[in-house]
């Protein structure tokens, strides 16, 4: 079964700091699945460059693109993927309001963004991820130093029942040089997370 790797991405905001561009190659990713907060057409152009399948949902400042859904499903292999920029799931990031929104989607994966932090679980046999914000923007929160948030995506390749997710995030250490690290799970349809 051919696989197709997904790049999963949003909380934008600042084009002129994506620190992984030179990661992502035309040719490379089969589709990307756009959290919300694009913000900008030129960013819209380079996605749409990386990979011409572009799946877009609609962030709290898209204003530019009133017509984009605020949620969307796609389906790779035997898995259900929805994605939802998040800012109309309440409480935030709450698990149990994220299963009730994976439910009403009928979803076995459900991708959300707006908390700029990235996080993996599984719950009641779905699949949750928040790539984080892909710049390392700042969100509406407020946090300390110590906690700003982390220039994070990630790419999922899919096959059959099987999705392996790969996060990036670029991490700055103690003599201030940044490095991009890599990071890997693995979940199963009806098994939950296999490592």
């Amino acid at each position: 079964m051919a696989s197709r790797l997904v790049l999963v991405l949003g909380d934008l905001f600042i084009p002129d700091r994506a620190p992984f561009k030179k990661l992502l190659v035309p040719g490379k990713i089969g589709q990307i699945l756009c959290l919300g907060n694009l913000t900008d057409k030129e960013t819209y152009d380079f996605l749409r460059q990386i990979a011409p399948d572009l799946q877009i949902v609609k962030g709290t400042f898209d204003v530019e693109a009133p017509n984009l859904p605020l949620m969307k499903v796609v389906t790779h292999g035997s898995l259900r993927i929805g994605f939802t920029h998040g800012h109309t799931i309440i409480p935030s990031a709450d698990p149990d309001s994220l299963l009730i929104t994976a439910r009403h989607m009928d979803v076995d994966v459900l991708l959300w963004g707006g908390t700029h932090r990235f996080e993996a679980y599984e719950l009641e046999g779905k699949f949750f991820v928040n790539p984080g914000t892909a710049t390392g923007a700042m969100g509406t929160n407020w946090w300390a130093e110590e906690d700003e948030p982390i220039p994070s995506f990630c790419l999922m390749d899919v096959q059959g029942d099987v999705l392996v997710l790969y996060v990036y995030q670029l991490k700055t250490d103690a003599n201030g040089i940044e490095n991009v690290g890599v990071e890997k799970v693995s979940f199963r349809k009806n098994s939950g997370i296999a490592a």
